[in-house]
């Protein structure tokens, strides 16, 4: 038994030193996703015909950031990206740390092109935002979704509004037929939670619990969100 020792222990260190890669990029690439959050952000809430209503996102208990997500497709389509949700306390417009997910959905219909898109969801309730942490959360069927409305004085319809929980608002670059978000797929990325915080931690623990640190990256975002939602 005790001959065995060094064995266990020679391969659990080389375990460890193969995992050390992974962690970085998943570190590295997280880090990417929250510049990249802050950019979309920023360009989309600077546009004043075409940017979301400011009201809105301040009302708002929650947002997701999805840039660059990939779709693509050939009578078959799909679309896949991987973004950020943050938790917003309303009435003192602070807004949390980002817990990382992923997007994913597949259509069918008669569609060809492909394109990159920045998706922004922006979550009505606490209630709605609690419900996308559970495992494949879908849109349409466990939340409502509905285009949102553009510009600075946009109004949604009253009948619209009140049963719309998630609010959708995309930047396309390239040409493609047949989008939609219905049946979009939320899952939390715990490989880049991890990555991210240097330790292992649920959605939950970073938007509710407040146990990510805010800094780097996250703050410039944070910054952002705060600015555009007073």
């Amino acid at each position: 038994m005790l001959r065995l020792f060094p064995s266990v222990l020679i391969l659990l260190c080389s375990l460890f030193v193969t995992a050390l890669p992974v962690l970085a990029d998943d570190a590295s690439d997280a880090r990417d996703k929250v510049a990249d959050a802050t950019d979309v952000i920023n360009e989309i809430m600077d546009s004043p015909d075409q940017g979301i209503p400011r009201d809105l996102l301040r009302k708002s208990a929650g947002v997701a950031i999805f840039p660059g997500v990939v779709k693509a497709g050939f009578v078959f389509g799909g679309e896949y990206g991987r973004g950020v949700i943050l938790h917003h306390d309303v009435r003192h417009n602070r807004w949390s740390a980002p817990a990382f997910f992923s997007i994913a959905a597949g259509s069918v219909g008669w569609q060809i092109g492909a394109q990159s898109t920045d998706l922004v969801l922006l979550i009505r309730s606490e209630r709605g935002l609690k419900a996308m942490l559970k495992n494949e959360f879908k849109l349409g069927a466990d939340a409502s979704v509905a285009a949102g409305p553009v510009g600075r004085k946009a109004q949604a319809g009253t009948d619209i509004e009140l049963k719309t929980e998630v609010w959708s608002y995309s930047r396309s670059r390239g040409l493609f037929v047949g989008l939609s978000l219905e049946g979009a797929k939320l899952n939390s990325l715990s490989d880049y939670n991890r990555g991210y915080y240097g330790k292992s931690l649920s959605a939950r623990e970073i938007l509710f619990d407040h146990k990510g640190m805010i800094s780097g990256p996250a703050r410039k975002l944070i910054e952002a969100l705060q600015r555009f939602s007073r």
